[in-house]
């Protein structure tokens, strides 16, 4: 491993999963080290994961980036979008941490979206109607069901937010995190006290939101860190404007991520207001947008059914007539918290194989029919799909998204792109540089380019009116079936 030319820093990447960080050359985007710690998620009613085994992973994996995480002079955290974070006024967690999948809110996510105006007003004042996933919801159905947590909670956070305050002593978050919360204002770029008012949130107990390029703090206390004390340390965002930042993401390049959940985004320099609730308002991390659609289902579903079938993920067989909806932890694109998932076209000759692409075909499709409405009037429709994420690599995926979107695919070379961007984040206080400018500079976004196949549209029609038909049932709540 050849020495570093210029200053080290940190990304961080806190997960569904798991926590992973990297020691990067802020001057050439070599990483120098690297680390990673598991997380527990339960499997229950819901998703929750204890927010102090995230700080745990988090001093685990610069544990296994040695001498290198030592001498960095920055650090930054990206992490996972939407995440409920209650702490009591010792910073100590409430309860554990609900998750971005978990679904149990969608009853309140259907009343907050009827109230105050209707989706067209939460579309226009946070860029986003409410589904599931947002942290408004999950804040709600706190609220209903555990009425003792609320009480008891002196601070709401997410979950890069909890880190960067463990780091600090500083309560703070970021513009393109908070955007994902349902309660901040993205025409004014600030918390909304009517939305705020309406669920019973307080605002001072939200974290300052620091600017893009500002500094949120410094290392406080070194004891469980490999860090000096007085390490700067940036405000960090959420997951995918981290990959954004990452990618060194131009406006109008589509983005397609395939990994526990699928998402599609693109930067742009418009505000996104979209009433029907299919993509995100969310702003990104260095001051423009980043409109965004995500599934529940894709990766893990894929594999679930893989496991199931005893089968390697790639062993797939052509599927015609088949049809697989995965929505094995309902579905929030299409929006169907309830929803499980759907088989149809089985027959005594259908092999695991062609159950297999089914499933890689129904996780794909609910991915392009989103990307249209991510992507500006202006966007070239005819560019290459980065695929970024665990499943990028994967032949079967690779394929699919190429069968099923009649695009090119571009393959970035570089793995671990939200710890990456976070990198660059951090690189950004030392240099004065935009992010963005410093992951170019890096050339993240290198990667092999694979020519685009004929579009199979009999596929996505199919998939498309299986989808229609079993739309009704899908919409059931769990007490009508």
């Amino acid at each position: 491993m050849s020495a570093a030319e210029g200053p080290l820093v940190v990304g961080v990447d806190t997960s569904t999963q798991s926590t992973k960080a990297l020691v990067v050359d802020a001057s050439t985007g070599q990483v120098v080290a690297s680390g990673q710690a598991p997380h527990t998620v339960s499997s229950g009613a819901g998703r929750e994961s204890d927010p102090r085994q995230w700080w745990e992973a988090l001093c685990e994996a610069l544990a296994q980036c040695g001498d290198p995480a030592r001498e960095a002079a920055a650090v930054s955290v990206g992490g996972q979008q939407h995440g409920l974070v209650t702490l009591d006024g010792r910073g100590d967690p409430v309860r554990p941490a609900l998750l971005w999948n978990d679904v149990r809110s969608a009853p309140q996510a259907r009343r907050l979206t009827g109230e105050r105006g209707g989706a067209k007003f939460w579309a226009e004042r946070t860029g986003s109607v409410p589904t599931a996933s947002f942290t408004v919801t999950k804040w709600a159905w706190l609220a209903e069901n555990e009425p003792e947590s609320v009480r008891a909670t002196r601070a709401v956070r997410l979950p890069h937010d909890y880190l960067t305050e463990r780091l600090t002593g500083e309560g703070t978050t970021d513009r393109g995190d908070a955007s994902g919360t349902g309660w901040w204002a993205s025409g004014t770029e600030a918390y909304d006290a009517e939305i705020l008012a309406h669920v019973g949130l307080d605002a001072a107990m939200l974290p300052r939101v620091v600017r893009p390029g500002e500094v949120a703090g410094t290392v406080r206390d070194s004891h469980d860190l490999p860090f000096s004390k007085g390490t700067l340390v940036a405000s960090g965002t959420g997951d995918n404007a981290a990959a954004a930042l990452g990618l060194g993401l131009r406006p109008g390049s589509p983005v397609l991520s395939l990994g526990t959940s699928g998402t599609v985004y693109a930067v742009s320099r418009r505000r996104p207001a979209d009433p029907t609730g299919t993509v995100a308002g969310f702003a990104d991390a260095h001051g423009d947008w980043l409109p965004l659609a995500c599934t529940l289902n894709c990766t893990l579903a894929v594999d679930r059914l893989a496991t199931l079938l005893g089968l390697d993920r790639e062993a797939v067989e052509p599927a015609t007539g088949l049809t697989l909806l995965p929505y094995l932890d309902g579905e929030r694109t299409p929006n169907l918290p309830n929803a499980s998932g759907v088989l149809h076209g089985l027959r005594h000759d259908t092999t695991g194989g062609q159950l297999l692409q089914a499933a890689y075909d129904g996780a794909v499709h609910a991915l392009l029919g989103a990307l249209d409405l991510v992507l500006d009037e202006d966007a070239d429709r005819s560019a290459p799909l980065l695929l970024i994420g665990g499943g990028a690599r994967g032949a079967a995926w690779q394929q699919t998204v190429r069968r099923l979107s009649g695009r090119p695919v571009q393959v970035p070379e570089a793995r671990e792109l939200v710890a990456l961007g976070a990198a660059a984040q951090a690189a950004g206080l030392l240099t004065g540089e935009d992010p963005a400018a410093v992951a170019r500079r890096w050339n993240t976004a290198r990667g092999p380019v694979l020519d685009a196949l004929e579009r199979d549209g009999e596929t996505l029609a199919r998939i498309s009116g299986v989808l229609s038909d079993a739309a009704p049932l899908l919409q059931r709540r769990p007490e009508a079936h």
